[in-house]
């Protein structure tokens, strides 16, 4: 069973899907970091996901679409 677990862990670790999320993740948390630097306070990770959704995300997907997949 926990071989079976495993396998499974790896095959989400190594999908797109998964991958993308990361990205999407650090980007979220790389918004946070400038815009409490900018607040002088943390703004916290729920604030910076609703305005980096408003904001970039958008263009962040467009933008990731368009660049050649390394690997790929």
């Amino acid at each position: 069973m926990t071989a079976k677990i495993e396998d499974n862990s790896d095959l989400v670790k190594e999908s797109l899907l998964y991958k993308e999320f990361l990205a999407e993740r650090e980007e979220i948390l790389r918004h946070k970091w400038i815009e409490s630097e900018k607040a002088g306070h943390d703004i916290g990770f729920e604030k910076a996901l609703l305005d980096w959704i408003v904001k970039h995300r958008s263009s962040w997907r467009t933008q990731r679409q368009s660049a050649p997949r390394v690997g790929a």
